[in-house]
């Protein structure tokens, strides 16, 4: 696929929705006989293009951190997000989900690892498919989030995760509102706050901002967690399993960058309702 030797390349075969795996030859990847048996979906996949590890990044911690980034036709900006982040975080994978505007071409001299669905499932697919291949991968201990749009900062995660590795939290959320709210847009702002005021599992948490896409889950929550929203629900859905749940969740401020990019990205107040909806439908088990 012309894919240059600094990203590791996995084609991802779906055929059930809701599912969405990463296998290949590597034994210290998921084979198809392991998917089948946790999922009951046969996923037969295979890997193309380069498939090189990472080059090697001088930094000194943080080994045990891996970044999940969705992305959907991000090539705009994703090489820089990437690039920007490894220069605190060796390991990351990125999830292009079935970008059209060369996003996997942009990713590839970054040294990220990069998995690839043939079809643009979700953001929740994406997360779920980049949950599943960091915890393959040895010594991953950390799993953090983030947004392919540049919205995210590395000083943020790096403070949540000295939350996680402290042992208060099992999992460590971002918000936007427990301290300043002057950078986020009026409509967005009244988007997520109708979202946790309608959500008994927000309330429960006591969380002030659910569907912020920065996140860091210690080992044992990343495995316990399966995405099965493949759409932007998913953010609630996590929240709901996370009310659920033994694990300690916090939360902690954190800055979004809303850029002129971000914001014609961003969230709109119809997806908001779009939300709400899916998550009826699935309540009543449709």
């Amino acid at each position: 696929m012309g894919m240059s030797s600094g990203a590791r390349l996995e084609s991802v075969g779906i055929e059930s929705e809701g599912e969405s795996i990463v296998t290949d030859e590597d034994p210290a990847l998921l084979s198809s006989a392991e998917v089948a048996e946790s999922t009951g979906v046969e996923t037969p996949a295979v890997a193309e293009g380069d498939l090189h590890e990472a080059p090697p990044v001088d930094v000194p911690d943080n080994k045990d951190v891996w970044l999940v980034i969705p992305v959907y036709n991000e090539a705009q900006v994703i090489a820089d997000v990437v690039e920007h982040a490894r220069r605190t975080f060796p390991n990351i994978v990125c999830v292009d989900d079935g970008s059209r505007d060369g996003s996997a071409a942009a990713i590839a001299p970054t040294g990220a690892h990069l998995v690839q669905h043939p079809i643009n499932m979700g953001q929740g697919a994406s997360l779920e498919t980049g949950l599943r291949y960091a915890l393959s991968r040895p010594g991953a201990e950390y799993f953090v989030t983030f947004d392919a749009d540049g919205q995210h900062r590395v000083e943020d995660a790096l403070r949540m995760l000295e939350v996680a590795r402290s042992g208060q939290a099992d999992v460590v959320l971002g918000s936007r509102f427990l301290e300043s709210k002057e950078t986020v847009p009026w409509l967005k702002r009244f988007v997520l706050k109708t979202v946790v005021a309608l959500s008994p599992t927000a309330r429960k948490l006591k969380l002030t901002d659910a569907h912020n896409g920065l996140r860091v889950l210690n080992r044992p929550a990343a495995e316990g967690l399966r995405i099965r929203m493949n759409g932007m629900a998913h953010a609630s859905e996590i929240v709901g399993k996370l009310a659920r749940s033994d694990w300690r969740v916090t939360e902690i401020p954190v800055t979004i960058l809303y850029t002129d990019y971000s914001r014609a990205k961003g969230q709109s107040l119809v997806n908001g309702v779009n939300i709400l909806f899916e998550l009826s439908m699935r309540h009543r088990g449709v």
